[in-house]
């Protein structure tokens, strides 16, 4: 399995639609402003977060139950930015949406940008053959609210790619994040 480089990336995004839409430099500047990067970096690919925004909230006093999950939880905001509360979380996802190629298992790491002030990006692997926008979650580990930034850099993927392609993929099984769109809640 190798990490693929920032031509194997853009040929993949041309060609397949691997991911749409597609900025095949890095952006670092909008017009007058700086921005958080996002694009086409050497071995990955830096996405933006969409204006779409779930909150965690505890105003109904419920239980996280994976199993159970009460979407009342959350408040959601449309936005050009999110402020998370103190030692909290918030939901989001993509700009972009992705066709994971079958020989391929995708990676996301967090900026430094936001890791450097304490905001955690999760982000569990994208399989082969997944397909959807991806459901970002911003933990604010600090004592003081976060901002996020929409339409901007805040993670990047990794592409591994492998020697042979696997006997089943996400899409085989059915898995039920498949085709995703929007912010997509716990489903079990």
């Amino acid at each position: 399995m190798a990490i693929k480089s920032d031509r194997w990336i853009t040929r993949m995004a041309e060609q397949n639609g691997m991911i749409q839409p597609f900025v095949k430099r890095q952006v670092k500047t909008d017009a007058d402003r700086g921005v958080i990067s996002y694009g086409v970096s050497s071995y990955g690919y830096d996405v933006r977060c969409s204006n779409e925004f779930k909150i965690f909230t505890n105003i109904n006093s419920s239980v996280v139950d994976p199993k159970n999950f009460d979407p009342n939880s959350f408040v959601d905001v449309v936005s050009d930015v999110c402020i998370i509360p103190p030692n909290s979380f918030a939901l989001a996802r993509t700009v972009e949406y992705f066709k994971i190629p079958r020989n391929v298992l995708t990676i996301c790491l967090g900026k430094s940008t936001y890791a450097r002030c304490g905001i955690i990006v999760n982000v569990t692997p994208l399989e082969p053959e997944w397909q959807g926008h991806v459901t970002l979650e911003f933990s604010n580990t600090t004592p003081l609210p976060a901002k996020i930034y929409a339409n901007e850099g805040v993670a990047q993927m990794l592409f591994f790619e492998a020697d042979e392609e696997c006997e089943v993929s996400y899409l085989d099984r059915s898995g039920k994040y498949q085709g995703q769109v929007g912010v997509t809640l716990p489903v079990v």
